[in-house]
């Protein structure tokens, strides 16, 4: 509501308490415990601003901020704050609504491209670690290099698969890029995308001229994000709303201090942002809240405890709304005791007491004043807001998607040359017909396994005449493997013929043979030997009367050997060395 071209928020026992809409762009945070009326102080700031024509974004996390496109009902509970706050003409009333989903389902598709995401965002998303994101910001340098977008998450597996198997030519000039990062990224964009992260990236993207929209009567457009489902998925809540807030940051150009702010960004359940967030990143979220300003945006935290946000981004937000706080153990205590300290002392009461002490729908407040200065601190009881408070039926809000301006421009998506068909076609004029799908369906399995393949080796064992020996000496081979033909979904390999098979078994390796002129081995072709046919009966009979006729010979010299012995130990030694010829010819 508004007082006097000011955005009036609560009243005091000293009056009404209201925010300079020319201080706005100097940020705010509002905090307080669950169930103490941040959702309504959140909606009777959007109205405010919106009257005065300022655009505003917000997230609805429980679903509930939808009830702004309706008017509210006055009920006795209502009239009850009225009569508290000073309220002489409450008159209810819808506000003019944009409703927007990252899942295109309860509000139009906001989508956005991975090339304007950047790696460090989408590192944030997908979970990375630091040598994970390191190649990440590698791929997309390589893709800015070669003139290759970056628009959904096909273009980003295709680019991954392409960068990992030129890991070879790009790690002297880019840095090392090793297949186990690149497979546990893909697996990280696999995850992403039985999440529904795939509808995230794409196009038609966001426009952000779109948020600055004025009705017929000149009130702001409230452009509220259903994200019931998304923040389910904190990482993907978070980087979505910062991707969002560094958007405004870029594309805006310099405005300085005005009379009015250009939008107003609430930034709901803050918390998600900070928690476990990368210095880098965070450097970057202090960056943006710092320079923002001058672009005329004012950004609002909202969240449970202050101190979820970190004291550098808190010394940004000079607009104060606390609500609540509950101090049941020491370190809640300290945290109150904390947050009192940052507030400029009112004599009137203790305002360490007050934060546990205010009930539902009251606040302390402190907004800057025209210096600049923050103003004392009020206990104030918030305004009622003129629109509904809750969420809306199904049928209104299918209503609100249907006659809204845009439901043309964003429904649709279309899919143009980026660096998936890029790289397909490169492949594909090549011969290689099978890159194309690997990279878009199983590109880590299909590539690791082809990958270590690759790296096999197969032995074949080769006959080489060794020259000392005079000998053939058995040696093997070794050499490289080639990998099996990927096989395809719906692709069937072409047979092979059975002749060439029969070739191929019938035909010995060939033998490496030393030639002393040229000093080398050279191979040679083997003539294969035929096996030996069965042995018949009548070489069986040849052999024995061979055995008969050695065996009378031998007995022959025995004889002989033994007449021409004179007797005693010459007779004996003679007889046993005949013996043993005979033994060693196997004759008995």
């Amino acid at each position: 509501m508004l007082l006097d071209n000011k955005v009036w928020l609560g009243t005091s026992q000293e009056g009404p308490v209201s925010m300079l809409p020319q201080m706005a762009n100097r940020h705010g945070l509002i905090s307080g415990a669950t169930g103490t009326g941040k959702t309504v102080t959140l909606q009777v700031l959007a109205e405010a601003f919106s009257q005065l024509g300022v655009p505003v974004f917000m997230a609805d996390v429980k679903g509930d901020l939808a009830g702004l496109a309706k008017p509210g009902e006055v009920n006795e509970k209502i009239r009850a704050r009225l009569d508290q706050v000073g309220v002489e003409h409450f008159t209810p009333q819808g506000n003019p609504v944009t409703l927007w989903d990252v899942y295109g389902v309860s509000g139009h598709p906001v989508r956005t491209t991975v090339s304007e995401m950047g790696p460090l965002l989408l590192s944030r998303m997908l979970q990375l670690n630091d040598t994970q994101a390191g190649v990440l910001h590698i791929v997309f340098r390589i893709a800015d290099d070669e003139g290759m977008l970056l628009i959904d998450l096909k273009d980003l597996r295709a680019m991954l698969a392409y960068c990992g198997d030129k890991a070879g030519d790009y790690t002297l000039r880019y840095g090392n890029i090793t297949k186990a990062s690149v497979g546990a990224i893909q697996r990280a964009i696999g995850v992403l995308e039985d999440q529904g992260g795939d509808k995230f990236f794409g196009e038609p993207a966001l426009d952000i001229a779109d948020w600055f929209v004025r009705d017929e009567e000149g009130r702001g457009m409230i452009n509220i994000l259903a994200a019931d489902k998304l923040f389910l998925r904190p990482y993907m809540y978070s980087v979505f709303m910062l991707w969002m807030l560094g958007e405004l940051y870029e594309l805006l150009p310099e405005q300085g201090d005005s009379e009015l702010p250009r939008m107003v960004f609430f930034f709901d359940e803050a918390h998600l942002l900070f928690e476990d967030c990368p210095r880098e990143l965070l450097s970057k979220v202090e960056l943006t809240i710092r320079l923002i300003r001058s672009k005329g945006v004012g950004v609002f935290f909202i969240t449970q405890n202050p101190a979820d946000v970190p004291s550098s981004v808190l010394s940004q937000l000079a607009a104060r709304v606390q609500h609540a706080l509950r101090a049941f153990t020491p370190q809640e205590q300290k945290v109150i005791k904390t947050v009192a300290q940052t507030f400029r002392t009112n004599p009137a009461f203790d305002t360490e007491q007050a934060i546990t002490e205010l009930k539902t729908g009251e606040a302390l407040l402190s907004f800057l004043d025209e210096k600049g200065a923050p103003s004392i601190t009020q206990r104030a009881v918030i305004l009622p807001p003129q629109s509904a408070i809750g969420a809306i039926s199904d049928s209104l809000r299918q209503t609100l998607i249907d006659t809204s301006e845009l439901k043309d421009k964003y429904t649709h998506m279309f899919d143009r040359e980026s660096a998936y068909e890029m790289l397909a076609a490169k492949y594909s004029s090549q011969g290689v017909t099978g890159l194309a799908r690997v990279i878009l369906e199983e590109s880590q399995g299909v590539v690791e396994e082809v990958a270590q393949k690759a790296e096999q080796v197969f032995k074949t064992t080769f006959k080489v005449f060794d020259p000392a020996t005079g000998q053939y000496v058995e040696r093997q081979v070794e050499a490289p493997m080639a990998p099996d033909p990927v096989v395809l979904p719906h692709q069937e390999t072409a047979p092979v013929p059975q002749q060439s098979v029969r070739k191929v078994e019938q035909t010995p390796p060939p033998v490496l043979v030393y030639n002393p002129q040229t000093g080398q081995y050279e191979p040679q072709a083997v003539v294969p030997v035929k096996e030996a046919a069965p042995v018949k009966v009548e070489a069986k009979k040849t052999v024995a009367k061979t055995t008969k006729t050695v065996k009378t010979i031998g007995e022959k010299m025995l004889d002989n050997f033994t007449r021409s012995t004179a007797s005693g130990a010459g007779y004996t030694m003679g007889r046993t060395l005949s013996r043993g010829i005979l033994d060693i010819l196997g004759i008995k």
